[in-house]
């Protein structure tokens, strides 16, 4: 198989039943995406933005589960595309949406956010591959700040989020290292603490959106 992709842990050789373990936990993504929903009616939030969000977690949880089921370079683009769509856009709905940022001075930190990708991707072997989620986590950590500090609602759920980023980078960076003796590997829980990275990330911005902010205050 000349298009086959061999770099997890768990996945020994070709085949569709190959990374189960690695497969079967996606499940956590449509959780997660689930929970959003709920939390979207809950607040009557019907806001376009965060149905598209919630469809980008959806179609994380579809390409991750293509991607460890067929360990293709097309299944690989199913994978990494909607996560690299889930960061901009969520980045671009906070800015707007919760920091309350002109669109100008929006674009022009998520082109910023777009270019520290690009240059992680410049190493991608790094860190187990794991280099090129160092702007996310570092993105994150910086609204997780405004967050506690400018927010009255849900103050601690961007840094939640970014705790449990840490744990999951962190685990899917030994994933090949811890190999030799757990021959299951570690980026299973990768998938599953980052369903709750994502979750707690929407919770944050649907919570502390302006629109919500004045909805809420409207009621009391």
């Amino acid at each position: 198989m000349n298009d086959y992709i061999d770099i997890y842990c768990e996945r020994i050789n070709p085949g569709l039943l190959a990374e189960p373990i690695n497969a079967v936990t996606n499940i956590a993504f449509f959780v997660a995406a689930y929970l959003s929903i709920r939390l979207i009616i809950k607040q009557q939030a019907f806001d376009v933005g965060f149905y598209t969000l919630v469809a980008l977690l959806t179609a994380i949880g579809i390409g991750s589960s293509l991607f460890h089921t067929f360990a293709t370079s097309w299944a690989a683009l199913s994978d990494v595309l909607p996560i690299l769509l889930f960061q901009l856009y969520f980045l671009w709905l906070y800015l707007r949406k919760v920091v309350d940022l002109s669109i100008r001075l929006s674009l022009l930190l998520l082109m910023i956010f777009f270019g520290l990708i690009q240059l992680s991707s410049l190493r991608p072997a790094s860190l187990n591959g794991s280099v090129g989620y160092l702007p996310a986590i570092f993105a994150l950590s910086l609204l997780a700040i405004y967050q506690i500090r400018n927010c009255q609602r849900d103050k601690y759920s961007l840094l939640i989020a970014a705790l449990i980023f840490c744990a999951s980078l962190f685990l899917r960076t030994i994933d090949m290292a811890v190999c030799p003796s757990f021959p299951l590997g570690s980026h299973f829980m990768w998938h599953i603490l980052n369903a709750g990275v994502l979750y707690f990330s929407i919770k944050g911005l649907v919570l502390n959106s302006k629109y919500q902010v004045r909805t809420n205050e409207s009621l009391n």
